[in-house]
């Protein structure tokens, strides 16, 4: 692992820790689910599931939410977020919790179900641009309109470090794991984790194909601009590795690897099939980089996998 680049210093395990006292009557303290390694046909010691899709609003997102939203003073405007679905689905569960008002942009490939639980918690939803980052050029344009407290999917350090709590939870649970696999989208959840870690435990980043955020910027060595499509667009789809996430990655992150959409559709089917858990497609990485042999670990290693998120149409399985 690199470790020329600095971890910022608002992201360090002392805030996290911070955030884990400051939101602990928000949000779950959800299950860590330990299997033998053959519960899945799988040559490991154990397989620890953190299953995140019983977080409050579906996915990890609540955490750095309701971090963010109790560490700063919010305007009677309210909060604005432009999401892709579940950071959105937080920021309203947190609102509704908090009692503020809160408006929502999603870009056009979100889901029919991540639309729906939107407005079934209250939050005005606003649909613009074919991708994520259209949408958080609408949202951002909204905010100095309004005033409204911006919330953003991955890339602030309370959102972060709120992330960064579920690996908390894992050590005080169970002890550390030898590897952990992550999903990547624009970063936020990789980043607080292996924040947390920092260096103790192997964390490995996992994105689709077609969406290679942080593949591509470790190739160029430095953040870029990627193209967005496949299965895990809706929850994936960030443009572009966070900044907050970048100089994390580089220290703390041992690899990242690529996982195909056909193998990503396996293991979310694999999970409901053989452990009865439904969750959506950017929550079964982990599982299919291993099933596909895109992460081989040894025959004595403890994997956790990081079963991020639910908020999708079950109709799908």
């Amino acid at each position: 692992m690199d470790s020329s680049p600095e971890i910022p210093p608002a992201i360090d395990r002392e805030t996290i820790a911070a955030a884990q006292r400051r939101i602990a009557a928000d949000v779950r303290r959800t299950p860590l689910w330990r299997l033998p390694g053959a519960a899945l046909g799988l040559d490991v010691a154990e397989l620890w599931l953190k299953l995140e899709q019983l977080q409050l609003g579906g996915s990890f997102k609540a955490r750095g939410m309701f971090n963010r939203m109790r560490s700063l003073p919010i305007p009677a405007a309210g909060v604005v977020i432009a999401s892709g679905g579940n950071a959105g689905i937080a920021v309203a569960t947190a609102a509704r919790t908090l009692g503020v008002p809160c408006e929502v942009f999603l870009p056009e490939l979100a889901s029919h179900a991540k639309r729906q639980a939107l407005a079934d918690l209250g939050a005005q939803v606003v649909v613009q641009g074919a991708a994520y980052a259209d949408a958080l050029a609408a949202c951002l344009q909204r905010q100095q309109q309004t005033g409204a407290l911006l919330m953003h999917a991955y890339d602030q350090p309370e959102v972060v470090a709120g992330a960064g709590t579920l690996a908390a939870e894992i050590e005080q649970e169970a002890g550390l794991p030898d590897r952990v696999l992550v999903s990547v989208g624009g970063g936020g959840l990789v980043a607080g984790i292996a924040a947390w870690f920092a260096g103790r435990v192997r964390v490995e980043a996992l994105e689709p194909q077609g969406s290679p955020t942080l593949h591509a910027a470790r190739a160029a060595g430095e953040p870029v601009d990627v193209a967005v499509s496949g299965l895990a667009a809706d929850a994936l789809g960030a443009r572009r590795i966070g900044r907050i996430a970048w100089p994390i990655c580089q220290r703390f992150v041992a690899a990242s690897h690529l996982v195909a959409d056909e193998a990503i559709s396996a293991a979310q089917q694999r999970l409901w099939r053989d452990l009865r858990l439904a969750v959506e497609p950017a929550a079964a990485l982990p599982l299919a980089a291993l099933l596909s042999g895109v992460v081989r670990p040894a025959p004595h290693e403890r994997v956790a996998l990081v079963i991020c998120g639910a908020n999708f149409d079950p109709a799908t399985l």
